[in-house]
């Protein structure tokens, strides 16, 4: 029956969607780390906390990082460096901590360039004022905009000057570095601590991007086996085709590739099918009709010398025997088998208790049980064969049931002459007989061996003969189920 195709898409074309369906994941998930996770915020350090450090005081700072108190003996870059700005707070520093300004150094760290894209406020602007003790409170200065945006710096006779500092722009924002020389010519330098890894901003980012991964990696698995999923069908089809042409054929699912792919398999399972069976037909048929002239040869002989008679009457008989054979084996082969779980180890045991029955020489030992999917009557009929073929021609059958490397193994064992090396292939051979002293099949025709891997191969299996010590030693291999 050939199965209808129906409109697929494209291997190629799942796999684009497959990416641009991730990468718009990552984007979004990008975009609302931006837009719902707060920026990170910089460190905010007070004048006087930077003139205090730099005088010996306490490192510690209200709203930034703790700073770090060295002494160097080269002085740090000065704000030239960096940005235009950065030279009014090293003036209003040098004021604070009443030194010349060629004694005093400031350098902001500059901004990187995510604090560029996110145009943070990274100003360094400070508002000085000199106040006496009991003044009012100041004006602003000239030109200055509501809320006190001027700058001042100066000295006035008097009492150390007060500071006051307003707003965000009287606050060094960010990382810093200040020096002021020292009596001895060196350096003392406080700057703020590097900033840890990872911060509460970076933790979130961190843990945005974690949940990303857990949302996006599932749906992509789940995508990508919907993709994968019709190769290991196939592949599945191929192993079944393998081990039984009649199976049935696959279907035709999955992308358009496969689905042409299995379409071709389909129709390549039933061309091998009908020249199995137009062949498996032919030979039944002549076989079948071999019976006639046989027949007729048998009649004819009746009145025949005895010497000649008996002579051409032993030759119909074998030949009767081979087609009777034959006609057994493609009956066999024929019908539909059907395949179930089977306890390998019960099975020969039944075998080896019905061999023993006739009076065979037959015992099993250190076997485990082993489950195999397969047909018990054509399975049966294999080690039969094998078991009569060991105790008829080796005197005695000593059989092992176990596993290796993922397969369930069979031995039968025997105790006579064995083989040469160049027949142990080529009594698989169908009506091939070896040396009279050991005839290996049963009914003496050539064909019980043949049959015997033909049916282990159609279970996925294999038939081997090898030496083993004086005797000879059968080994089926079938797949675990």
């Amino acid at each position: 029956m050939k199965l209808t195709a129906r409109p697929r898409a494209s291997i190629g074309l799942q796999l684009v969607a497959l990416i641009v369906a991730c990468l718009f994941a990552t984007h979004l998930l990008t975009f609302a780390a931006l837009v719902l996770l707060p920026p990170p915020q910089p460190p905010l350090y007070r004048l006087t906390e930077i003139a205090g450090a730099l005088q010996g005081g306490p490192l510690a700072a209200r709203f930034g990082r703790p700073m770090i108190r060295t002494i160097e003996a080269h002085a740090p870059p000065g704000p030239e460096v960096f940005r235009r700005g950065a030279g009014h707070a090293e003036a209003a520093l040098a004021v604070a901590l009443g030194r010349p300004r060629g004694e005093v150094r400031f350098a902001p760290r500059p901004p990187s360039l995510f604090e560029r894209m996110l145009h943070l406020p990274m100003g360094r602007r400070i508002v000085f004022e000199h106040r006496q003790p009991g003044d009012g409170p100041p004006p602003p200065p000239p030109g200055a905009p509501p809320g006190g945006a001027g700058f001042m710096i100066g000295r006035q006779p008097g009492p150390p000057p007060e500071f006051r500092f307003r707003g965000q722009r009287e606050m060094v924002l960010g990382d810093f570095t200040a020096a002021v020389r020292r009596g001895d010519g060196r350096w003392l330098v406080v700057r703020s601590s590097p900033e840890p890894f990872p911060n509460d901003w970076q933790k979130r980012a961190f843990l945005l991007l974690a949940a990303g991964f857990v949302v996006v990696a599932p749906a992509g698995f789940l995508f990508a086996r919907r993709i994968t999923a019709p190769l290991k069908r196939f592949s599945e089809a191929a192993e079944r085709l393998g081990r039984d042409p009649h199976a049935p054929q696959m279907a035709l699912r999955g992308p358009a590739e496969i689905g042409a792919a299995a379409e071709a398999f389909n129709d390549m399972q039933g061309r091998l099918k009908r020249y199995i069976d137009d062949r498996t037909a032919m030979v039944g048929a002549i076989s079948h009709d071999l019976r006639t002239p046989l027949a007729r040869i048998r009649f004819k002989l009746e009145g025949a010398e005895p010497g000649l008679k008996q002579t051409v009457l032993s030759d119909v008989a074998q030949m009767e025997q081979m087609i009777q054979g034959v006609l057994t084996f493609i009956r066999n082969e024929s019908t539909p088998r059907h395949r179930e779980r089977l306890d390998l180890l019960s099975l020969v045991e039944c075998v080896v208790d019905d061999a023993a029955l006739v009076g065979g020489d037959v015992e099993i030992f250190d076997s485990v049980p082993v489950t195999v999917n397969g047909d018990a009557t054509a399975l049966q009929r294999l080690f039969v064969n094998l078991v009569d073929n060991a105790v008829k021609y080796g005197g005695q059958a000593r059989i092992r049931v176990g596993r290796e490397d993922g397969q369930a193994v069979v031995e039968i064992d025997d105790a006579g002459e064995g083989l040469c090396a160049d027949d142990l292939e080529r009594v698989f051979q169908p009506f091939y007989r070896a040396d009279a002293s050991r005839n290996l099949d049963a009914g003496g025709i050539g064909l019980g061996l043949p049959i015997a891997r033909s049916t282990a191969r159609a279970h996925g299996g294999d038939v081997e003969l090898m030496a083993a010590g004086k005797g000879l030693r059968a080994r089926v291999t079938l797949p675990i189920a």
